[in-house]
């Protein structure tokens, strides 16, 4: 149903990690809490409560890194 939702927070995943390939920081860490809320958004409104778990994970340590990494 939300199936656009789903592929933007795949393309911007990706391309979190692409940026991370690269070396990119802070950006990467950036954009992958963006795929990841966008993820977790989805999770909830399809009611998928492992990615759900995952996402909201991962989140909360992209925005722990967005804290370390960044002065």
């Amino acid at each position: 149903m939300f199936i656009f939702l789903e592929w933007v927070a795949t393309v911007t995943t990706l391309a979190g990690a692409f940026l991370t390939s690269l070396r990119y920081d802070p950006w990467n860490i950036y954009v992958l809490n963006v795929g990841s809320f966008l993820w977790l958004l989805w999770a909830i409104l399809e009611r998928k409560l492992s990615i759900a778990l995952v996402n909201g994970g991962m989140l909360a340590i992209y925005i722990f890194g967005i804290f370390y990494i960044t002065p």
